[in-house]
């Protein structure tokens, strides 16, 4: 089936089987990769992208379902500058291996812009991004510093 994909600004046009995920698409069709395919079941959540704005685990969403814009972590810096979420993650040291560090930076991202303050808040926001390095001190750090960030501007 052929289908229209608006990515990190772009429409990409795509002829794919109904039976693909958003993931797979991503990846191995659009050579898009800082989702990554981790557990490709849902429960690690490093393929996490936005679809208009929301937070989705691309390895569960059909990628014929998708009829509104797809965010990446590919697509949320502009030219050099990162993203306040992706300097926030450098400044806090917050990844080691960095598999996971894509979903959680989409993941952070979008409990900022839905207004989640707080520690434990951040940590139950974010509670279906796995991170094997235990790296997650320093991540709930970066997003309240990204939060203080995001409130200045």
């Amino acid at each position: 089936m052929d289908i229209s994909l608006e990515v990190n600004g772009k429409t990409e046009q795509l002829s794919i089987d109904p039976g693909v995920t958003l993931l797979d698409a991503l990846r191995e069709r659009l050579d898009i990769t800082g989702p990554k395919k981790g557990c490709d079941r849902g429960q690690c959540g490093a393929c996490t992208v936005h679809v208009d704005g929301r937070p989705v685990l691309a390895c569960l969403t059909l990628a014929a379902t998708v009829h509104r814009p797809v965010t990446t972590v590919d697509g949320l810096s502009t030219g050099d500058q990162l993203h306040p979420v992706q300097q926030a993650f450098v400044d806090q040291d917050a990844l080691q291996c960095g598999f996971c560090t894509s979903g959680q930076v989409m993941s952070a991202v979008a409990a900022i812009e839905q207004g989640v303050e707080g520690p434990r808040e951040v940590r139950e926001f974010m509670s279906g991004n796995i991170c094997r390095c235990a790296a997650y001190p320093n991540i709930i750090a970066a997003v309240e510093q990204a939060r203080r960030v995001d409130a200045s501007l």
